[in-house]
């Protein structure tokens, strides 16, 4: 059997933001509006820093105001959550990323309530969580939605087109992947099983999956053999291991060269999912901007 074709995410993610900074300057013309991107960093953990600065380096790319909030590690909540409701409340801004993870002293629950689910492009509110777990088969996603499980979703769709009557498994049951990538998948009509730590006989539920992903956070944690021979897998996995000389390299949570000659097409780690989470957050501020002017919903 050939090798299993990569789905390209970083190709797939530079033609979403190509599309994203078309759609900004639609808005512009149609209504003099600019979408704006708020981002609150809390402390300096330099993988954070790294996400914020990318972030607005591509809101200002694509045309959009970005507005950088830098708070010291020892903020506290109250004066956090008094910024959150002042970004509330500016119409320049349409979107409000609070970076996480947030310092122990923080309530990281209570901040996320407090941001406007109209402005959370993060898609992480309860109301927004809601949305996604009532949503009908089909029915447009015009409100926030995760960035990386909507990634996902959007390869799914480009790599195999209507998902619908597909078996796909879910390895991994969290708030920010795992469930809504289940809600996703079932909007798609596919018939959705999430396994996680305490599942039974994990490997031959995989065995089972036309489309398998994995966000569990373990390196290569899901063997070649566990894979259903011409299925499709998201590996939403990136983990830092050792590598020569005392370097690190990135890989996911599917051990990538076993699966290779298994699956018909997967996601290389990196190079996959992970451009596509940033390019998801622009859309998301995007379709907020919209929202806000009062236009339609349009994907793009």
């Amino acid at each position: 059997m050939a090798e299993a074709k990569l789905i390209d995410g970083k190709a797939f993610a530079a033609g979403l933001r190509e599309r994203v900074g078309k759609g900004v300057a639609e808005l512009k013309a149609a209504a003099g509006s600019t979408p704006g991107l708020a981002t609150v960093l809390v402390g300096a953990d330099p993988a954070s820093q790294v996400y914020v600065r990318s972030k607005g380096k591509m809101a200002a790319e694509l045309g959009m105001t970005r507005f950088e909030h830098r708070l010291p590690a020892e903020t506290g909540e109250e004066e956090l959550l008094a910024l959150v409701r002042k970004l509330n409340a500016d119409p320049a801004v349409n979107g409000i990323l609070v970076q996480l993870p947030l310092p122990r002293q923080i309530d990281t629950s209570r901040v996320l309530l407090a941001v406007d689910p109209d402005k959370d492009v993060d898609g992480l509110h309860p109301i927004n969580v809601g949305r996604l777990g009532s949503i009908a088969p089909g029915a447009l996603l015009d409100f926030p939605v995760p960035c990386t499980p909507l990634g996902c979703s959007m390869l799914l769709a480009d790599a195999l087109g209507p998902l619908a009557g597909r078996h796909a498994v879910v390895i991994g049951r969290s708030n920010l992947v795992g469930r809504p990538v289940a809600q996703l998948l079932l909007r798609s009509s596919c018939t959705v099983t999430i396994g996680h730590s305490r599942t039974r006989d994990l490997p031959a539920l995989c065995r089972l999956a036309d489309i398998l992903v994995v966000a569990i956070g373990k390196p290569g944690f899901v063997r070649g053999d566990w894979i259903k021979s011409g299925a499709t897998v998201i590996d939403v996995g990136i983990n830092r291991v050792p590598a020569a000389e005392g370097k690190t390299r990135l890989v996911g949570d599917v051990a990538f060269a076993e699966a290779l000659p298994i699956a018909a097409q997967i996601t290389p780690v990196p190079g996959g999912v992970g451009p596509m989470t940033v390019a998801c957050l622009m859309y998301n501020t995007l379709q907020a901007a919209r929202r806000k002017a009062g236009l339609p919903f349009v994907a793009v």
